[in-house]
């Protein structure tokens, strides 16, 4: 049975995990709804690792993609699935309240809630993490332990019906992953 998936990111969202998420969800038959802060074409680019950088890097900016769905206009009980995409979006997008009570609620009644790389940092933002094993980027794993989660070098984990992932590197085992949870449900 086809589920609605609302995928979210915004400007500075990491080009590759967005189309990644929605071709994947298309490819199995699901409904994805791309949501940002406003609807309209939204500036992605491409995040990659550098031997000898201490962190990652924006290589140049990615394919775009047009936000069906203002934040402010989505609705939980509209999706049976909320996936947090990583890149900078997550930097500012974990400040609004729109979000948070989204994934709150979404979480709060048996949704799916699934966050890969910096997206993670919306669950932070969302007390979701507190006692629960997850994993994300490397960099923000101190976000994670401070709020009380346990951080697992695991490229996906699943805690409950949460499953996050480190990065677009872990897309094989994080979308495996997804995939088996959205057929339980």
């Amino acid at each position: 049975m086809a589920k609605r998936i609302l995928i979210v990111t915004g400007d500075g969202g990491e080009s590759y995990e967005t189309w990644y998420a929605i071709h994947r969800m298309i490819e199995e038959g699901h409904e994805p709804s791309l949501a940002a802060p406003s609807k309209r074409r939204l500036h992605l680019v491409i995040h990659d690792f550098e031997p000898g950088w201490d962190t990652y890097i924006e290589r140049q900016p990615g394919y775009g993609a047009t936000a069906d769905l203002a934040l402010a206009d989505a609705r939980p009980e509209n999706f049976d699935a909320v996936l947090l995409i990583g890149g900078r979006a997550p930097e500012y997008l974990r400040h609004r309240d729109d979000l948070i009570a989204l994934v709150r609620t979404m979480a709060a009644t048996g949704k799916w809630v699934f966050a890969i790389c910096h997206g993670i940092q919306v669950l932070v933002a969302a007390d979701l993490v507190n006692k629960r094993t997850v994993t994300c980027y490397e960099h923000v794993k101190s976000e994670v332990t401070r709020a009380g989660g346990e951080w697992s070098p695991r490229q996906a984990v699943r805690d409950g019906r949460i499953i996050t992932a480190q990065t677009w590197e872990s897309h094989p085992d994080f979308y495996r992953a997804v995939m088996a949870a959205l057929r339980e449900s």
